[in-house]
This record gives structure tokens, C-alpha cells and sequence, in this order.
């Protein structure tokens, strides 16, 4: 696109008045900007109050996008259209887990609570000219607004007859101490058998006050409906679960339980008793399965009579899964379909070592998820198969009650 003479004679008087970098800054600015009105010109078929028979679509603005470089922070306007989308392909599209991790590396070397590790990085981002305050403020300004929309947004567009619920911790500074903060996740499976992150909080701990906001502000957002919800035994969470989740059905984590197993007993038997424990889920009816818990509990109690204990005492909550189509129990006996996401959290929460605030926590641990959330989405790949989720919305016609007739009276 070529500039008018009015356009070169303002881009040379700047030119005069700035020093060797700030020219260059000009400089670098303005042909990144016209390179981005040209390629938007292609795209669209037309340039600006141009009429033309290609035209694709009409441009509706722009929207401020700064780009830091080695030379400064470039201030840049990207055409918005109408119809559709446009990004110049000279930019590269930040992801929004990208964003927020930039914006807490910012937010912690602003606030002086950043370590070398972090230094490094915000030289290898190419801001380590200065970072101003409002210039973090814009970032997580953007952030916020972009991730409340994803952990507000209604859930009423169908039912999630599974939930999963789990936490992760990670470091964060609360009244000038580090201290340990739970992230908490939700996800669930729709009716079709796909796969979405219902919601994330983050807290000071796994209380049944935390929880049972959370799971509320779930069900405020349209969760209704949920036949399994599936968790460790925390007594906070399971407590929250009973409140907030009436007539669903819990189900304990095997993975977990297990895990408590091994608490009691000597570390050379824990893989016989694992082994042992597994051919409960080994079964193919939910009959067998709980026969086989009784089996195993009788067989175990020999030797370990703590372990038959726990095994009486949890048998209807680690065979609730039982009660489901068999194709699901080996996605639903356990909370492990949320380890991909515990472990994104904390490779992410790994780079800064110790968040300079929890909403800097929240604000990394959103973009992580919503990125994942999208990714489900846009492979439309199905966790369980429609047919198979079906069978959990079939029910049994009510048989018609019969009211006993009353006898006629005999006459005298």
C-alpha cells in the first residue's frame, strides 16, 4: 500500500524528531502496519471505500494490538471485519495460555517477587527495556475479561450426567507469605459423550465451605442432572458433594483408595494387594463386582484385617460404577482423566515457581484449561460413544398403579 504525500511528510517529521532507536521504532512501526492493511486488503478483495466485485467482506474498525520488539513496543491496529476473521499472518497469534504466562512473568517482575529463572525470561520475551505497571494492567486486563467469559459461561446447553472433580496445588504469595494454594477443576461428559471443563477456583484449601461454592456456582450456571460424580475421599469434598448433588451417585476414586491401602500396610506386599484389589474391576456385571469385593475383602482379612475394614467400609462407593453401562467403568472408577490437566497446570505454574498473587494462579490456571476446553471441541472427538450414552436415558416405563375397587356391599 503506498502512503500519500501528507502520510511521508508526518512519517519524516517524526523521524527527524526521534533518536537513532526510537527512529528505528518508527520506522519498524509503520511498515509493520502498512504490511497489515495490505494483506487485509487481499484477504478482503478490496481496499478501503473501494468498490470492487471481489470484495469478500467490509472492514469494521480496528483493534489495538502492542507488539514488543528489541526496538520497543510497537503500537499496531488490526483491521476487524465484518463477516469472519482476519489476523495478519506477520503476527504470530498468541495463544491465550501464552498470554497469561506472559502476564504473570510480568506481574511477578513488576511486583520484584520474580527470581532469575524469571528474569531470563522476560529478557528472552524481549521486554527486559522496562515493563510498566499499566502495561501489565492491559495485559491481564484482556486476559480477565477473555477467561471470566469461559469460567461463567452457562452450562445449560445440555446435561453432564458425569462430573469429575479433583485439585492440584501450587505456590502463590498471600499477605507477603508463600503458601500453598488448591487449584480445583471440574469436567464433565455430556449427554453425546463429549468431553468439556466445566469450571476451575482457586482457594486457600479443600474445606466443604471451598467446595461446596464451587460445586453451587456449578449448578447456578445450569448443572443439573448428574447421575456419578466421581472424586478422591476427601471428607471436605465428599461432604460438598452430599449437599450440593442430591440423588447422585459417588463414586471413589480407585486409584486413590488403593493409595490409602498401601498407608497400613508393609511396602514388600503392596503390589500382591494392588494386584488382588484389581480383580474386583476385573469383573464384566456389577453383580460379580461386588460378589468379588466380598471375595477379596474375606481373602485379604487373613493377613491384613485393616484392609478387609476399608474394603467393607468403601464397598458401595468404589463399586458405584457398577451401576453404569459397563463401556464407561474404565473411564469412571477413577479420577485419572484429569491427570493430563493437573500435570499441564503444573508444567505451566513450574516456570514461575511462586505466583505473586492467587488471581495470577487463576488467571494461568484458566488459560491452560480453556485452551484445552477448545481443543476438545474443535477434534470433536467423543469420550464415550452416543449410543453407550444413551443407555443412561433409558428408563423402564412406570407400570400403572392399580387402586383396589372397594367390594360392593351385600344387601340384606
Amino acid at each position: 500500500m503506498a502512503l500519500s504525500q501528507s502520510e511521508l511528510m508526518r512519517l519524516l517529521e517524526s523521524l527527524r524528531r526521534a533518536d537513532g532507536v526510537e527512529a528505528i521504532r518508527v520506522v519498524c512501526e509503520r511498515i509493520l502496519q502498512e504490511l497489515i492493511e495490505a494483506e487485509a486488503t487481499e484477504v478482503i478483495g478490496a481496499a478501503p471505500r473501494e468498490h470492487s466485485q471481489t470484495r469478500t467482506t467490509w472492514r469494521n474498525g480496528h483493534r489495538d494490538r502492542v507488539l514488543t520488539t528489541q526496538a520497543g513496543d510497537l503500537d499496531l491496529k488490526i483491521p476487524k471485519v465484518r463477516s469472519g476473521s482476519f489476523f495478519p499472518s506477520l503476527l504470530e497469534r498468541r495463544r491465550r495460555i501464552d498470554r497469561a504466562l506472559f502476564a504473570v512473568v510480568m506481574e511477578a517482575y513488576v511486583h520484584g517477587v520474580s527470581t532469575r529463572s524469571v528474569d531470563d525470561l522476560v529478557k528472552a520475551l524481549g521486554a527486559d527495556s522496562g515493563i510498566s505497571k499499566s502495561e501489565v494492567s492491559r495485559i491481564c486486563g484482556e486476559l480477565d475479561e477473555e477467561l471470566t467469559a469461559f469460567k461463567e459461561r452457562p452450562l445449560e446447553h445440555t446435561v453432564f450426567p458425569y462430573v469429575f472433580l479433583d485439585a492440584t496445588y501450587c505456590k502463590a504469595r498471600v499477605n507477603h507469605r508463600i503458601v500453598s494454594q488448591a487449584v480445583v477443576i471440574a469436567t464433565g461428559i455430556s449427554a453425546t459423550g463429549h468431553r468439556e471443563i466445566l469450571g476451575l477456583m482457586v482457594g486457600d484449601s479443600e474445606s466443604k465451605p471451598f467446595w461446596t461454592k464451587f460445586l453451587r456456582s456449578l449448578r447456578a450456571r445450569g448443572l443439573e442432572n448428574v447421575q456419578l460424580v466421581i472424586s478422591d475421599s476427601h471428607s471436605g469434598l465428599v461432604a460438598a458433594i452430599r449437599t450440593v448433588f442430591l440423588g447422585a451417585a459417588w463414586q471413589r476414586c480407585r486409584v486413590h483408595f488403593v493409595r490409602d491401602v498401601f498407608s497400613v500396610i508393609e511396602r514388600g506386599s503392596g503390589e500382591m494387594v494392588a494386584a488382588t484389589i484389581r480383580t474386583i474391576f476385573a469383573q464384566t456385571t456389577g453383580e460379580q463386582v461386588r460378589t468379588q469385593l466380598n471375595v477379596v475383602a474375606d481373602m485379604l482379612g487373613r493377613q491384613f484385617p485393616q484392609v478387609k475394614t476399608m474394603l467393607l467400609d468403601a464397598a458401595t462407593d468404589i463399586t458405584a460404577f457398577a451401576d453404569f453401562p459397563p463401556a464407561h467403568w474404565k473411564k469412571i472408577w477413577s479420577t485419572n482423566p484429569l491427570e493430563r490437566l493437573n500435570r499441564e497446570i503444573k508444567r505451566r505454574a513450574d516456570v514461575v515457581q511462586v505466583f505473586p498473587n492467587p488471581a495470577a494462579l487463576d488467571r494461568l490456571a484458566a488459560a491452560v484449561l480453556a485452551e484445552l476446553h477448545d481443543e476438545w471441541q474443535v477434534f470433536d472427538r467423543r469420550y464415550f460413544s452416543e449410543a453407550s450414552m444413551a443407555e443412561l436415558f433409558t428408563t423402564k416405563p412406570a407400570e400403572p398403579e392399580i387402586t383396589p375397587q372397594p367390594e360392593p356391599k351385600q344387601l340384606p
